[in-house]
């Protein structure tokens, strides 16, 4: 029987408790879930691609089944060529929800690529790294809002 790997992505600009609670219980269903770090040229980014690594290799170290990369193109493809059999997303809300469900569909259409969508833990639904980035820039702490370790490593880039 092969393995059932799963790939979930994003800018992780930063990685927050939301994003752990999904890539956690993604965890528990799949046999290995490679977590891409893959750039959106949309967003305008805070953090360095190397301490958007560092912090999110810190934030799933207690996963022994997660491995994290920094990817290029179209997710969907990277998932095919290392045998993903399912590309995983979170959603908070209708809005996160309506945007997940496009961009399966897409990824259906054109990659053949199943997402699983995961409805977040309510204790996440206001948890968004621009609400981290906004408390970070005003100076303010955002620790309740972030991984154990991940706010000191925040802290190289501000």
């Amino acid at each position: 029987m092969s393995k059932r790997i799963a790939v979930t992505a994003g800018t992780y600009d930063p990685v927050t408790l939301g994003h752990v609670d999904i890539i956690e219980r993604a965890s528990k269903l799949f046999d290995e879930v490679v977590v891409g770090i893959f750039e959106n040229p949309d967003k305008i980014k805070l953090f360095s691609l190397d301490i958007r690594f560092r912090a999110l290799c810190k934030a799933v170290e207690h996963l022994p089944n997660v491995r994290v990369i920094i990817g290029e193109g179209f997710v969907a493809d990277f998932a095919n060529s290392i045998g993903a059999c399912t590309l995983i997303k979170g959603a908070r809300n209708a809005k996160d929800f309506d945007y997940e469900k496009f961009q399966a569909d897409y990824n259906k259409f054109h990659f053949g690529a199943e997402t699983l969508l995961l409805i977040s833990d309510t204790r996440f639904d206001a948890v968004s790294s621009t609400v981290v980035r906004e408390k970070l820039l005003k100076g303010e702490d955002a620790r309740e809002l972030l991984p154990a370790g991940v706010a000191e490593i925040l802290k190289e880039d501000i």
